[in-house]
């Protein structure tokens, strides 16, 4: 890990001024203390607001940037306006992050940065994620793949760099919640984040609200779904998520997991779009 570390330091410093696609994530923040560790003030750190993002983690990204001492710019995204968005095809991320990179290389020329980085890691060259033919084509960078660093690195080294995000949930986009081939509307995405922010305030902490129509599945970290056999919770999340806009509420019995929605693709689209 030492050697990745290492390398991860070098590749930064090679670079000279960089731009970081910052989430407030355990990914991103790690990349963007190391950056700051090793160009100073040539770092900068973007957010990007959109209907597709939680204001809970706009709101954290920011103070985090600020607590890291590093310049903090706010784009704002417009995917949502996309037919490719809303039709909700397999592809959609890559239109998704398409829009995203080329916003923030627009941003970097601004600012006078050389490159724009993300905080993809090693592991997620196993997951199926269009965006990366994104980045790929728009020339973003991705420090941590490049130097092996995987989800388990990331987080041991975040604790031993004191990063409150160590431990923080894995984060996705809000239009990861709706199976594929189904709009994706505003409404839709509002009622996901109200009722995600709902279960994150009684305590949940790796959870998904996956919206099917007027039904919500919920996900969450198998040691947390035995919480379920109290009644009283049941009927408080019930009720609060009929009053968000769900007719019928439900309990996935296979737990929080990455990419659910993946499941019903074939192999021949789980990977198409991958690079």
């Amino acid at each position: 890990m030492k050697e990745k570390l290492h390398s991860l330091i070098q590749n930064i410093k090679k670079m000279e001024s960089l731009l970081v696609a910052y989430s407030g994530g355990v990914d991103s923040t790690f990349l963007l203390r190391v950056a700051k560790d090793a160009l100073g003030d040539n770092v900068v750190a973007a957010t990007a607001k959109s209907p597709t993002y939680p204001e809970r983690e706009y709101e954290q990204a920011k103070m985090m940037a600020r607590e890291l001492g590093v310049k903090h710019l706010t784009i704002f995204t417009e995917e949502h306006q996309q037919p490719e968005f809303f039709h909700n095809p397999p592809n959609r991320c890559y239109y998704c992050k398409r829009e995203l990179f080329a916003k923030l290389r627009q941003l970097a020329g601004q600012e006078g940065l050389s490159w724009v980085a993300d905080g993809t890691n090693y592991d997620d060259l196993g997951d199926r994620r269009p965006g990366m033919l994104a980045a790929a084509e728009l020339g973003i960078r991705s420090p941590l793949c490049e130097a092996g660093l995987t989800k388990d690195d990331i987080r041991a080294l975040s604790r031993q760099l004191g990063l409150a995000t160590w431990d923080k949930p894995s984060l996705a986009c809000l239009a990861s919640r709706f199976p594929y081939g189904d709009e994706i509307t505003l409404e839709g995405l509002s009622m996901v984040a109200e009722a995600e922010e709902y279960l994150q305030g009684l305590g949940f902490k790796q959870l998904r609200i996956r919206q099917h129509n007027n039904i919500a599945r919920i996900e969450v970290a198998p040691e947390e779904m035995g919480r379920f056999y109290d009644r009283e919770l049941c009927n408080q999340v019930v009720n609060k998520l009929k009053a968000i806009g769900y007719t019928y509420v439900t309990l996935d019995l296979q737990g929080y997991r990455t990419g659910s929605m993946n499941e019903v693709l074939g192999a021949s689209q789980l990977y198409h779009y991958s690079d």
